[in-house]
């Protein structure tokens, strides 16, 4: 038996208007090469100027992992060479970063939980993008310069599922306190793994092996599974020293493979050294104090749902994994419905629904959503019609009261018609009723369903078990 050993660094993109050591604007899908000026192009004499917004939500960021928040800082020259990168350095902070010692709960669907703790975050300048087109590559340095802090964990995760439910709550805390807006298939959030194995009960730690730049979650947890199956099968079969090198690793999307990209370089490859165009980035106490109020964050949102609302922890989880989504659940709640309906219609219904499309561009909306459930509740339909209603909202702009007439699918509560299907079910079969008063009270459900279908699932269900049950003694 095998346990894995994973560690996960994140490079999240600030949304600073303009870039880390310029007034050039931050963009993304602007022209090639507009967004430039001679400091993100390294040309001689330009110096940079650091943006102090980038510290702003250093602090904001420190306080949400609950971290030591360093308020003096230092930059470091991180020397490589690649086409993107036109200074053949990179500023960042390794030896004195913004933030250190941080800690991040995750919680599994049995309600246990786990920290996994961070080791730091330290701020950084973005490269440009390499774009390949055939037998040409281009490079484009609008992104040259962006802000990002990157967000290194403690080799503290033992699964593919705990490194991913430790990445959603990391997407999730960014994009509540606005610092970024996380968007992975723009590259705002790209997680790099390392990944190792070994016995189970051994103390040490063997080769790590990085997989770089995944841009899902679905990616990370395949491309993790697939890297550890790799180590196991070297392992067992005796190959573990030629084949597992310290290295980088590509993952390939399309053949559900990692390849080798790199080796991959230690510290003393880059030849850090303190950067000399920059004083020591400085947080003073006022600072400190106006950026640590933070809002209310996931954990905090979903303990108090738990409290006010009378909700399990795993559903509180559930809706306070986006603050779309959060902010989604109270609108309904302010419309005065029950709890139980509306988790059931918002997590379940609506959610199974959407497919793909995110909470806040559901074409039925917090309102809409309430007042269907508010149709069920005063029962003018069944739970069941409301699902037809729901399948109508999505796909036309209508309000849910136009809805449910158009569909036919308001509930008949009056005793009388309820009475005749009633009547007329028990006429039909008469063998069956027979069998249920001697003693055959399953029956009673077949009883049911037909008056349900006789009145095309009009019938108000309380009311036809009343009726039957007086019919039938």
């Amino acid at each position: 038996m095998f346990e894995t050993i994973i560690g996960l660094e994140v490079h999240v993109q600030l949304n600073t208007k303009t870039k880390l050591f310029c007034s050039c604007p931050t963009s993304f899908n602007h022209r090639q090469n507009i967004n430039t000026c001679p400091t993100c192009l390294a040309l001689p004499g330009a110096l940079p100027v650091l943006n102090q917004e980038v510290l702003h939500k250093s602090i904001q960021f420190g306080t949400a992992i609950d971290a030591t928040i360093n308020q003096v800082s230092y930059f470091d020259r991180k020397s490589y060479f690649y086409p993107d990168s036109p200074s053949a350095y990179q500023i960042t902070q390794l030896y004195t970063p913004v933030v250190e010692n941080g800690k991040l709960r995750i919680d599994f669907e049995d309600g246990s939980h786990k920290i996994i703790r961070i080791n730091r975050a330290h701020i950084e300048a973005d490269a440009g993008k390499n774009i390949h087109d055939g037998d040409i590559s281009k490079v484009d340095l609008n992104r040259a310069g962006t802000p990002l802090l990157e967000i290194v964990s403690e080799a503290d995760m033992r699964s593919a599922e705990e490194a991913v439910l430790y990445l959603k709550k990391l997407h999730s805390i960014v994009r509540y306190i606005d610092i970024s807006d996380a968007n992975m298939q723009e590259g705002s959030f790209r997680v790099d793994v390392n990944v190792s194995i070994r016995p189970k009960g051994d103390e040490k730690l063997y080769t790590r092996v990085e997989i770089k730049n995944i841009n899902s979650f679905r990616f990370i947890q395949k491309a993790i599974e697939l890297e550890v199956a790799r180590q196991i099968e070297a392992w067992e079969d005796g190959t573990y020293d030629e084949e597992i090198v310290q290295e980088t690793r590509l993952f390939d999307q399309k053949t559900q493979t990692t390849r080798s990209m790199r080796d991959k370089e230690e510290a003393a490859d880059y030849r850090y050294f303190p950067e000399p165009d920059l004083k020591k980035a400085v947080i003073t106490d006022e600072m400190l104090e106006k950026y640590s109020q933070i809002p209310e964050l996931p954990d905090e949102k979903a303990k108090r749902y738990v409290e006010q609302y009378g909700m399990s922890e795993y559903n509180a989880s559930v809706i306070t994994a986006s603050k779309e989504m959060a902010k989604f659940f109270e609108d309904i709640m302010d419309e005065g419905v029950s709890v139980k309906n509306a988790i059931t219609w918002l997590t379940v219904e609506l959610q199974g629904r959407l497919k793909g499309v995110t909470i806040e561009n559901s074409p039925v909306d917090a309102k809409k959503l309430a007042k269907l459930i508010k149709r069920i509740e005063d029962k003018t339909i069944s739970g069941k019609a409301a699902k037809d209603v729901l399948d109508y909202l999505m796909e036309n702009d209508a309000d849910v009261d136009e809805a449910i007439d158009k569909l036919g699918l308001k509930q008949v509560t009056d005793t009388g018609a309820i009475e005749a299907f009633v009547d007329e079910v028990l006429s039909k079969n008469q063998d069956k009723v027979e069998e249920y008063k001697a003693g055959k009270e399953k029956l009673f459900g077949f009883f049911v369903g037909q008056v349900m279908k006789l009145s095309k699932g009009s019938a108000n269900p309380q009311a036809v078990n009343e009726i039957l049950r007086e019919k039938l003694k």
